[in-house]
């Protein structure tokens, strides 16, 4: 018998370690070199000047989504040197940080205060004196945050890829593994942010501007007049109207401000509309609407204007106001909502209602005005401004069709996606500019920044119908599409407009996001700057309704009347 030790089962293999809280948090703030370099560079470039001033915060916001994008494209670019070298990564000598950390405060400096001198420069083209010292301090803060935020959504991201990819290597090869890992990554992440983030924004959104839409605006009242929707004898109630409708119906000029102005005899305009709650579908409340533009008599009036809102349902007071002073109150105006959401947000997700509020609203008109003997026909304009301009384009095919079915259109600050718009500016003529393009001669189709110093081109014949697109250089509505991202735009290689900088330069990624931040604050600059019209409706109107008896003297009088007050 022989004496073997005693071997003791094998137990359990014992569970690692957990890491220590340090080494989590090592992890947590870790960087790499190339990232850092990229992050540096465009949060650097972030800086430079796009078409409206930025306040510190919102450069803050432009500075971190710019940084954490270039921190990627740096780890990127140097995974891929690295294939090509054929070498793992390498650990950054301490000297390598110290460079960076040297130069990164003075090139951060550097960008921040050219920055600063480009957005004083902004500010004096369009004459705003407002300035936030401590906005401006706390932008390299609010870029950090963005930037740390940023970078944690993309580690989330890549420790979910990870975990995937391992789950599912159990079952299929590493490299298919890690396919199928990134794809359902990626799906899942466009799905919560799509389908839950984003739409449970909107639909929140939309619940909220819902009640503001039950609201009416101060010094607004019901009218008294049968010539407006939700007055005596409407076929659409006064309550169904919403905020917007309620204050198109119940304000503009009566006919005697406009007899005042015009120094005749004016009548009082008509004004119909149709809220979101006069009928569940846009047919039926573009059928509504305009049975109460008949009712009141639209038909009989010399001028017809067919009027596409923005999101809520809003409509430029100066746009309206003015066709009606020119047309001395022989007029008629019709309009319809489509939407609860502001006009920002309406631009972003309500395009397809844009698109059927201005299709269904000027067929319903057209039906009804074409069956009129044609001698006893108004004459009919199609109007719009921002989204109201895409809705409105909707209805025709081209510029034979607007020359062909309107007596004349007028858009302003039309959105880049406008298929009409972006037909006539990319099929402009040779050596024209983006920025003020002419379309085969200007014959019928014209765009200007400033109808009051001239619309190109000018000598040559704009006889019949008038198409007129205002559009300011400035105006980050016109000028914002996804293709900014990755290439360089004709309107910017070209000479700026006059409210635009010569030092703004298209740079990949940056430029599109500085773009995206001029959005929501385009209105909020001075009249005639970015997406504020206001007294280019007094000079548009004449150029395209050409109404008689009216000097120079009266279209400054009547721009000082529907201009920005105060």
């Amino acid at each position: 018998m022989t004496n073997e030790p005693h071997v003791s089962p094998p137990g359990p293999p014992a569970s690692p370690p957990e890491e220590p809280a340090p080494g989590r948090l090592r992890r947590l703030f870790h960087f790499t070199l190339p990232g850092c370099w990229g992050a540096l560079l465009l949060a650097c470039v972030s800086f430079t000047p796009s078409l409206l001033p930025r306040g510190g915060v919102l450069q803050g916001v432009v500075c971190g989504i710019s940084a954490a994008i270039g921190y990627g494209l740096g780890v990127l670019a140097a995974c891929v040197w690295r294939a090509f070298a054929d070498r793992e990564a390498r650990v950054p000598s301490r000297r390598s940080w110290l460079v960076l950390l040297v130069a990164g405060i003075v090139l951060f400096g550097v960008a921040f205060g050219l920055g600063q001198y480009w957005q004083h420069e902004i500010r004096e083209l369009m004459g705003i004196t407002e300035y936030n010292v401590f906005t401006a301090v706390a932008c390299p803060f609010v870029a950090v945050v963005v930037f740390w935020l940023l970078l944690l959504a993309g580690r989330g991201l890549r420790a979910a890829y990870r975990w995937t990819a391992r789950l599912l290597d159990r079952w299929i090869g590493e490299r298919a593994a890690r396919v199928v890992g990134w794809l359902a990554v990626v799906v899942l992440a466009w799905t919560a942010f799509n389908g839950l983030l984003l739409q449970g924004f909107v639909n929140t959104a939309n619940e909220a501007f819902s009640l503001r839409d039950t609201e009416t605006p101060e010094g607004v009242h019901q009218p008294t007049t049968t010539l407006r929707s939700g007055g005596p004898g409407s076929v659409v109630p006064w309550d169904t109207l919403g905020r917007e409708g309620r204050a198109f119906a119940g304000s503009g000029p009566s006919a005697q401000e406009i007899g005042t102005f015009t120094h005749r005899a004016a009548l009082e305009p008509i004004r119909a509309y149709a809220g979101l709650e006069t009928a569940g579908d846009a047919e039926t409340r573009a059928a509504r609407a305009v049975a109460d533009l008949d009712r009141a008599g639209g038909f009989a009036r010399e001028n017809l204007l067919v009027m596409t809102t923005t999101g809520s349902g809003w409509v430029d007071p100066a746009a309206v106001d003015t066709f009606e002073y020119l047309g001395n109150g022989d007029s008629a105006t019709v309009a319809m909502q489509y939407s609860y959401l502001p006009s920002w947000m309406s631009y972003l997700v309500d395009q397809s209602k844009a698109r059927e509020a201005g299709r269904e609203l000027f067929d319903a008109v057209y039906d009804t005005w074409s069956k009129l003997p044609p001698d006893q026909r108004p004459r009919l304009f199609v109007a719009g401004e921002s989204l109201g301009s895409f809705g409105g384009e909707t209805a025709f095919s081209g510029e034979y069709d607007l020359r062909n079915r309107t007596a004349g259109t007028l858009f302003a600050g039309p959105p880049n996606f406008n298929a009409l718009f972006r037909e006539f500016s990319d099929g402009r003529d040779a050596g024209s500019p983006e920025v003020e393009p002419v379309y085969r001669e200007g014959r019928t189709v014209r765009f200007t920044d400033d109808p009051a110093t001239g619309i190109t081109p000018a000598g040559k014949p704009w006889d019949g119908t008038r198409v007129l697109y205002l559009m300011h250089p400035s105006d980050p509505i016109v000028w914002w599409s996804p293709s900014l991202v990755f290439s360089e735009p004709d309107w910017i290689g070209s000479a700026p407009g006059n409210d635009v900088l010569e030092s703004m330069v298209w740079i990949p990624f940056v430029t599109f996001w500085q773009i995206t931040a001029d959005l929501p604050f385009s209105t909020g600059v001075p009249d005639g700057h970015g997406h504020t019209y206001k007294v280019s409706y007094v000079d548009g109107w004449n150029s395209v309704m050409r109404p008689s008896g009216f000097t120079a003297q009266d279209l400054d009088r009547l721009k000082e009347i529907v201009g920005p007050q105060g």
